[in-house]
């Protein structure tokens, strides 16, 4: 797996959400915080504004998409002024998303008769254990402008996925979470490839996506974490001298190689551990540890239990 791949199904658990709504003028709806989760919104037709405590109104046009990489909580209004409603998308609701609904009304309790607003929105839940620090440097929100020639792949999963959830027809339990994933993976795409707000250089993990010799060796990493590596062998994979290749990688991702490669594999195993039955020596093998003795150590260093006592509290 490339890294961007791995770190993504790495964090992710359980099945994504998604809604096609559509909200009738005067309304405005307060989405509560999703601890542990990424969200979007995507204005599938009409507009809004996107309201922050700590910023300026936002407005969103046709095509917009919002990305929340860390469940952050907002509202989404027809206009600035209107009175907002009630959270909705509660993180203790047990239930999925609705496939379609009905909305609107700046009380939450009937539609308006104003001009509609059509949006799809939706969240995918991520283990905060297993996050990897490349998803936590992006920015709260994200905001992509509509701009289906500059982001093609982007809208066509956009276009497929509204289309799934406005009129629900057989196969959409296998169709929609395949082009949920989809989405994430276009958006995260852009957001890493995007020049920084305000322009200057990229740092951090965007800086280290976009070094050629840092991502070959996160490459190697990601591609076989059991593998036998060492400073010298991902030196090679990058095309460096060994210290050059160490100052590098650690100035871009915070962290020295072999430590970087020892928390993945710690990192994946606790993945394991929860959503597979496989048994521990597997499991050691698996993140490439030839003893289950040295394996278990190492785990419980880093995730604060034994392998067996952490996947009991799964």
């Amino acid at each position: 797996m490339d890294v961007l791949s791995d770190v993504v199904t790495v964090a992710r658990t359980g099945r994504p959400r998604s809604a096609y709504v559509r909200w009738h003028a005067p309304w405005a709806q307060r989405f509560a915080p999703v601890p542990g989760s990424a969200g979007f919104q995507v204005v599938l037709e009409g507009g809004c504004w996107l309201l922050r405590p700590d910023a300026e109104p936002l407005e969103l046009g046709t095509g917009d998409v919002l990305f929340l990489p860390n469940g952050t909580g907002h509202t989404l209004a027809d206009h600035p002024g209107t009175a907002v409603a009630p959270s909705a998308c509660s993180p203790d609701d047990p239930e999925p998303l609705p496939r379609y609904a009905e909305a609107g009304g700046g009380d939450g309790d009937s539609d308006g008769d104003g001009p509609a607003t059509v949006l799809l929105c939706g969240a995918y839940r991520l283990d905060p254990a297993r996050t990897h620090p490349l998803l936590l440097t992006l920015p709260d929100t994200v905001h992509l402008p509509a701009d289906p020639e500059r982001h093609p792949e982007l809208h066509a999963a956009l276009r497929l996925l509204a289309a799934e959830l406005g009129e629900p027809r057989l196969g959409g339990d296998v169709a929609v979470p395949a082009l949920l994933d989809a989405l994430l993976m276009y958006i995260l795409r852009i957001g890493f490839a995007e020049p920084p707000a305000g322009g200057g250089r990229a740092t951090g993990w965007a800086a280290a996506l976009g070094d050629p010799a840092v991502t070959a060796a996160l490459h190697a990493v990601h591609r076989d974490p059991a593998a036998p590596w060492t400073v010298a062998s991902l030196a090679a994979e990058a095309g460096l001298s060994r210290a050059a290749f160490a100052r590098r990688f650690r100035a871009t991702t915070g962290r020295p190689p072999l430590g970087y490669l020892t928390w993945w594999r710690l990192t994946r195993a606790a993945r394991l551990l929860r959503e597979t039955e496989a048994p521990l020596r597997a499991v050691a093998a698996q993140v490439g540890y030839a003893s289950e003795f040295a394996f278990a150590h190492a785990f419980k260093r880093v995730h604060g239990l034994a392998p067996g006592a952490y996947r009991r509290t799964g």
